[in-house]
């Protein structure tokens, strides 16, 4: 199939560009390539691309554009039919939506419109889109599932992604373009973001320098091995979403409609405590971390917890990938990467 990955100089886009180049897909990545964090690294990352796709059964091709521009979307989808599209790009990050909201109106929902409208009327077959835990906000009940309201953000980043959700079930419900959005569970591992905190721990671990933790440490969270992300999101994009005849619409459920769309957590479905995820690193390392316990940051969710039996009766795949092991990958990249 040809597939378009935006945000393809991303973490979770490059592994997912990875891999269907690696089944043989034609895979035309797009991205604005910008300075959020480290763009050196998303060059890095792009390179790496463009070196697997000759090796690779699939081709690479790859434009670099931003998602808020209406008229290069039009003419990129102009340019292609697209069997799929898997629409990772994004202005992502918690804390940052504090401090620059406006960042999050031009990529997440600007850019998401026009994903939409282009999908629209190119007939695209399928649209699977990046979701986030974060739109569980003010929710207590754990496990986490698809099946409870989420109408409680508590950072503008997490609205716009829930936003996100609402305006693929109205391009569903009005066109029958099929979608599917994707609830990415605290996404860790290789070639990973410089704001995550498995980056930021292990940066602080091999310096010497203090780790802070948040919420005094006392957090949990359902952290999830990329690899286990990009199979989540393969298998949701190869099977096109469909209506769901059997809807009463006297029971509410967000997770289900009589359009062609779902919505899917994605994650390992066994929470961690940080503390854990600490001794994971150090474990990996070889060295004692020192601790500076900090309060609750605004915004933050104390703990998450995901019920994948949804992805996995659907797809027949759930995460499995164990802390020890992904944090061990992740490290062993990290040292090669900057020469640690």
């Amino acid at each position: 199939m040809k597939i378009l990955v935006t945000g393809a100089a991303g973490f979770i886009g490059f592994h997912t560009a990875k891999a269907l180049m690696g089944r043989g897909d034609e895979v035309v990545g797009f991205d604005n390539v910008n300075d959020y964090y480290d763009p050196t690294l998303k060059e890095a990352r792009l390179a790496e691309l463009a070196r697997l796709s000759h090796n690779s059964l699939g081709a690479w091709t790859f434009v670099r554009g931003d998602v808020a521009d209406e008229h290069l979307v039009s003419r990129l989808f102009a340019a292609h039919r697209f069997d799929r599209v898997v629409h990772l790009a994004a202005q992502a990050g918690v804390r940052y939506s504090l401090e620059n909201p406006g960042a999050y109106v031009h990529s997440n929902l600007v850019g998401f419109t026009n994903i939409l409208e282009a999908c629209r009327h190119a007939s695209v077959p399928h649209l699977t889109y990046a979701s986030t835990s974060s739109v569980y906000g003010g929710n207590t009940k754990l496990p986490f599932s698809e099946h409870d309201g989420v109408d409680h953000p508590l950072q503008f980043y997490a609205a716009t992604k829930r936003a996100n959700e609402l305006m693929a079930h109205s391009y569903s419900h009005l066109f029958r373009l099929p979608t599917t959005g994707l609830r990415f569970f605290t996404v860790y591992g290789p070639w990973g973001r410089p704001d995550m905190a498995l980056f930021v721990f292990t940066k602080a671990n091999l310096a010497g320098e203090p780790i802070r933790l948040f919420n005094n440490g006392f957090h949990t969270r359902d952290f999830t091995y990329v690899d286990d992300i990009v199979e989540g999101v393969v298998r949701a994009s190869d099977q096109i979403a469909e209506s769901d005849g059997s809807l009463n619409s006297a029971a509410s459920d967000p997770s289900r409609s009589s359009a062609p769309f779902r919505v899917f957590n994605i994650g390992n479905g066994q929470p961690v405590a940080l503390a854990d995820y600490i001794a994971a690193i150090e474990a990996a390392t070889g060295r004692t971390s020192i601790r500076e316990l900090v309060p609750l940051q605004p915004g933050d969710i104390p703990d998450t917890f995901a019920d994948v039996s949804a992805l996995e009766k659907a797809v027949e795949y759930r995460p499995a990938t164990p802390v020890t092991e992904g944090v061990a990958h992740f490290v062993d990249w990290y040292r090669r990467y900057y020469s640690v």
